[in-house]
């Protein structure tokens, strides 16, 4: 691998950096500790700081030279709303709040990368620092738009990276087109006619007509959708009922639907409502239908996913880059890229191999109460940032 030298003579800060932020983790909207951490390293560095975007965003100008090229780097600082497993001396500290993701990672990265650029200023420009709050939950990233980002930091082309457990560690995954699904949410609360348990023709039961829309459901994957066309309708959620003798007023169900476009979407929806609306009405209630849309698709534009990927061969080598198949995970990054060209690549986590002995269960999957980001991806994924920016910055425009 081609790193940068002084990157990696800075790990263990970079590590020192990383555990920190681990140890306090900060939920959506709520990482004031972990802002007020970045905008003071920045300021060290003698980088200007923004803050407030989002409520706790923050955004770095790196600024050298005259010319008007701008790129913009991106990293989230949120955790989760999970009590941790793991016991090494940086576990979270807050029960109940984890970095099961690698946010604190992926702000450590983006931190690295700062410093290094305002060290060496091999480029001209300007370089956006985009610190996100709230990924997990509140779509951060749509509200730093709704606040200005774009506006108030015009740039080229936006950049994010996450760590991809099984992915072998220093490895990159880039592709382009749809590489995370859309999340979406549903509720559907069927009423009937409560009564008791001996006597259900007295009744409208909503328990068995919850459960024919929820088999239902399913027939909109297999038989209404294109069977080229991705989709996944999970109902992960079911409650009706308080005591074994009653037949309850209600049933409600609720759970997520996740596609790679908006048509497939519409369509999902739509049937849903229909089959929903109509099953109740088949026996004899009366339903509720909601449907809310979270976070559209991640979709990487062809020319910067190219771009990236030219990065990444120099840097790991191309027997280190692989395409990116795309799951049906969600991110908010998506919304960047729908007002702004730009790409969203994995740096692989390995398998967990770096967590001490006795430390942590199974694969060390992201949601995972034994996860840990791994520290030996710090100096990789932190000389990519540095490298895309500078590449960015002296290639031409449209070359």
């Amino acid at each position: 691998m081609n790193l940068i030298e002084d990157i990696v003579a800075n790990a263990p800060a970079l590590s020192d950096i990383r555990r920190d932020i681990h140890a306090h983790p900060e939920l959506s909207f709520k990482e004031t500790r972990t802002a007020d951490l970045v905008a003071d390293l920045l300021t060290q560095w003698g980088i200007p700081v923004h803050r407030g975007l989002g409520k706790t965003g923050v955004v770095g100008i790196l600024k050298n030279g005259d010319s008007p090229r701008s790129v913009g780097l991106r990293a989230d600082m949120d955790a989760l709303p999970m009590t941790e497993a793991n016991e090494f001396a940086h576990a979270s500290r807050h029960p109940g709040v984890m970095h099961a993701c690698g946010h604190d990672g992926h702000t450590t990265m983006l931190l690295g990368a700062a410093q290094e650029l305002a060290r060496t200023r091999r480029f001209e420009g300007t370089v956006y620092l985009i610190f996100q709050p709230a990924e997990e939950h509140g779509g951060g990233a749509r509200e730093m738009m709704k606040d200005g980002l774009f506006e108030r930091f015009p740039m080229e082309a936006v950049f994010g990276m996450h760590n991809m457990p099984g992915i072998p560690a220093g490895h990159f995954a880039a592709s382009p087109g749809p590489v995370l699904a859309s999340s979406n949410e549903f509720l559907v609360r069927v009423r009937g006619k409560g009564g008791h348990g001996a006597m259900p023709h007295l009744a409208v039961d909503p328990l068995p007509i919850a459960a024919q829309i929820l088999q239902a459901f399913q027939t909109i994957v297999s038989r209404n959708k294109k069977p080229s066309d991705t989709a996944v309708i999970s109902v992960t959620m079911i409650h009706g009922g308080d005591a074994p003798n009653v037949i309850p007023d209600t049933c409600e169900m609720r759970g997520t639907v996740r596609t790679y476009t908006s048509e497939t979407l519409d369509l999902i929806e739509r049937r849903m409502g229909e089959i929903a609306h109509g099953t109740a009405a088949t026996f004899g209630a009366e339903c509720d239908f909601e449907f809310t849309r979270i976070y559209p698709a991640t979709v990487n534009h062809a020319a910067e996913t190219a771009f990236a990927r030219e990065v990444l061969a120099d840097l790991v080598g191309p027997d280190r880059l692989i395409a990116q198949t795309p799951i049906m995970a969600a991110e908010d990054f998506a919304f960047m890229l729908q007002q702004v060209p730009g790409s969203y690549s994995f740096i692989g986590n390995g398998d967990g191999d770096h967590r001490a002995a006795g430390h942590g269960h199974g694969p060390c999957l992201v949601h995972n109460t034994s996860y840990d980001f791994n520290d030996a991806l710090l100096p990789v994924g932190a000389s990519y940032l540095v490298r895309l920016a500078e590449r960015w910055l002296a290639t031409p425009r449209g070359a």
